[in-house]
């Protein structure tokens, strides 16, 4: 991928305050409990970042793990998860066979190129019968019909989505993951602006679907700075959560 992409080592000092914070977070972990099945005993958030979704993931009778591939997330969330957190490629787990009940891989799929590779991982350390919990349709939740999106939508619908909620239920098919109901939840204070996006346009924040040419990122930035109100927050995003069953 060209362009800018995101450091997530240095994000992690400001992530939860430009991600919505708390109220995404709960809402975040309250759908993916409902996901999860009432006597699951252990879950594994993947790419868990500073665990402030991890840490809402708790009750009675489970155990929640977190695992991330930075430095800097992996501080804070052992803060909010201690004891209960490792560094680790959510490609190459450090976990036996069949060893946990639930995977949670929330705003992780849209990422990186080697999603199945994510999916097939997770299947392999799940128990039959447990559940892969995933965001899909990421970038596309985004799209709130809004005048922001008038000006990025050409260039979102050109960039293939890895986390493509029909590509997601084929990897898991291959490996062993039945489709389950899902749900969607709110991100809530993840309403954009103009000025605002124009910002994350020139900071990289949409690696997933841009691949940062400095020409169409001054396009953009020029015609998002044209709309009015440039600091009245947009609709939030409406996010969707799939649910994979591993089978017997």
């Amino acid at each position: 991928m060209g362009g800018t992409v995101l450091d997530y080592e240095a994000e992690a000092a400001h992530y939860d305050r430009t991600r919505g914070g708390v109220p995404r977070a709960e809402a975040a972990a309250r759908a993916v409990l409902s996901l999860v099945p009432p006597g699951a005993r252990t879950l594994l958030d993947l790419a868990c970042g500073t665990g402030l979704v991890t840490e809402r993931l708790a009750r009675p009778g489970l155990s929640v793990y977190g695992a991330d591939a930075a430095h800097a997330m992996l501080r804070a969330a052992a803060g909010r998860v201690p004891g209960r957190t490792v560094r680790a490629d959510a490609r190459r787990l450090p976990l036996a066979d069949a060893c946990v009940d639930a995977v949670s891989a929330v705003w992780l799929l849209h990422l990186v190129p080697f999603a199945p590779d994510i999916v097939a991982e997770a299947a392999r350390v799940l128990r039959p019968g447990g559940v892969l919990v995933a965001t899909v349709d990421k970038d596309a939740a985004h799209d709130v019909g809004s005048d922001i999106d008038d000006v990025l939508r050409p260039l979102r619908s050109a960039a293939p989505a890895s986390d493509r909620a029909d590509l997601i239920t084929g990897h898991a098919a291959a490996h062993g993951l039945d489709p389950a109901p899902g749900t969607r939840f709110t991100g809530h204070g993840q309403g954009a602006t103009p000025r605002a996006t124009a910002s994350k346009l020139r900071a990289g924040y949409f690696a997933s679907w841009f691949d940062g040419d400095p020409a169409t990122t001054e396009t953009l930035a020029a015609a998002l700075t044209a709309l009015p109100d440039q600091d009245r927050p947009r609709p939030d995003p409406r996010y969707r959560l799939a649910a994979f069953v591993r089978r017997d």
